[in-house]
């Protein structure tokens, strides 16, 4: 029997013995809080004789008689839901309870493995859907169970008394092994087809930089490709084959083998090409959330699982996981059209680069004399002042 099961029987024990502790248990502590279903039906049958004013319901402590008809019609009340229950069980409860004075602790302890228990349990659920929308290519059950997870824990947190607010685990909690998920080949070439899209018309990126990341892509060729896209794109330069595989290039991505040069210039030719980028992006956005809800979900139920963290920071770093999966669902609203844009802070979207951030990005290319003349007052006084000005976000 573990310690949550046995502060179960405490706080019944103590509620049969002093009605009266109702007043503030019942404030934060619900039947469905109890792991056992003998002890919801008791907890709920005391609840109901409560509010239907039981004379016994008055009684504060040990010292004040409690009529015995307290235990018989509870019993008797909780006996409609449950089978088998009878008023020797309830004696039990009273036996189990070392203090009764202490009703509260008790049922604090119930309520924290009714946190683990539940976090865990809406953790399950939202892999499981999360796993099912991979399968049918959907992301509502995922999104839905995602909002569930996040009523849950702020519901809980308000239980428990503490602000629900995202706080990093530290690193002495151990964090689930991460199982590499199977990407379907239909999604693979819908990447494809996106990138090949946006090589052959680089304006379509203004379309989609704001809620497209690269981390979207499954495939780590695809997200340097991406990356160099937009890499290319902020700085106002060309887009085409051979550009983008010198961006792919000083990244790294072809010393490392991320990438090959032959798959670049095949992904990048824009003879295969033509579509609409936003609706492909959004369904990229799309399986991103499912993937990322498969593991926020598995990092969750692995922090539930942990009996040794307090619920307050169980609440916490569950929160904390569940917020790369916030960021990603808000963008795949946005790119499914429910949820507007912010406004981007070059002004209107679709705007050209400004031409002093892309004259600064360019001579960033050519080649520097390193024995040139400093320049003079009358040359300096000749240049075209380069301002800081905001430019719109960009994968990076």
């Amino acid at each position: 029997m573990t310690p949550f099961v046995q502060a179960e029987q405490a706080v019944l024990g103590a509620v049969f013995l002093a009605p009266g502790q109702l007043d503030q248990l019942s404030l934060w502590l619900r039947p469905e809080h109890f792991s056992r279903p003998v002890h919801t039906a008791l907890y709920a049958a005391m609840l109901k004789l409560r509010s239907d004013d039981h004379p016994a319901a008055k009684a504060q402590g040990t010292g004040s008689p409690v009529p015995m008809s307290w235990m018989t019609d509870t019993v008797a009340e909780a006996s409609k839901h449950t089978r088998g229950l009878t008023a020797s069980y309830a004696h039990a409860m009273v036996a189990a309870c070392p203090r009764p004075e202490h009703a509260v602790v008790y049922g604090r302890m119930v309520l924290e493995g009714a946190i683990h228990r539940s976090v865990a349990q809406h953790a399950t659920r939202l892999h499981q859907a999360a796993r099912a929308d991979a399968i049918r290519g959907g992301a509502e059950e995922t999104v839905h169970h995602t909002q569930v997870l996040s009523d849950v824990l702020a519901d809980l947190a308000r239980r428990w008394g503490s602000e629900p607010r995202p706080v990093a685990p530290p690193a002495s909690v151990p964090r689930p092994p991460v199982h590499p998920q199977a990407v379907d080949e239909q999604l693979l070439a819908d990447e494809e087809f996106l990138l090949g899209c946006l090589s052959a018309r680089p304006q379509k990126l203004d379309k989609v930089v704001g809620w497209l990341h690269p981390g979207d892509f499954a495939d780590a060729g695809h997200q340097q490709i991406y990356r160099s896209l937009g890499a290319l794109h902020h700085r106002g330069e060309p887009i085409d084959q051979l550009t983008v595989l010198w961006e792919t290039q000083r990244r790294g991505a072809l010393a490392d083998r991320t990438l090959d040069a032959e798959r670049v210039l095949r992904i990048c030719d824009p003879s295969a090409f033509a579509g609409s980028a936003e609706y492909v992006g959004e369904q990229v956005v799309r399986a991103s959330l499912v993937r990322t809800a498969t593991a926020s979900a598995r990092q969750v139920r692995a922090l539930a699982d942990d009996e040794s963290l307090a619920p307050g920071k169980l609440i916490s770093h569950a929160l904390h996981a569940l917020g790369p999966l916030e960021e990603v669902r808000r963008r795949w609203r946005i790119a499914a059209g429910t949820e507007p844009e912010p406004d981007s802070a070059t002004g209107r979207p679709g705007a050209d680069p400004p031409a002093a951030r892309i004259e600064a990005a360019r001579s960033r290319s050519r080649a520097h004399l390193s024995n040139a003349a400093p320049a003079t007052a009358s040359t300096a006084a000749s240049r075209p002042t380069v301002l800081d000005r905001p430019h719109r976000r960009s994968p990076s």
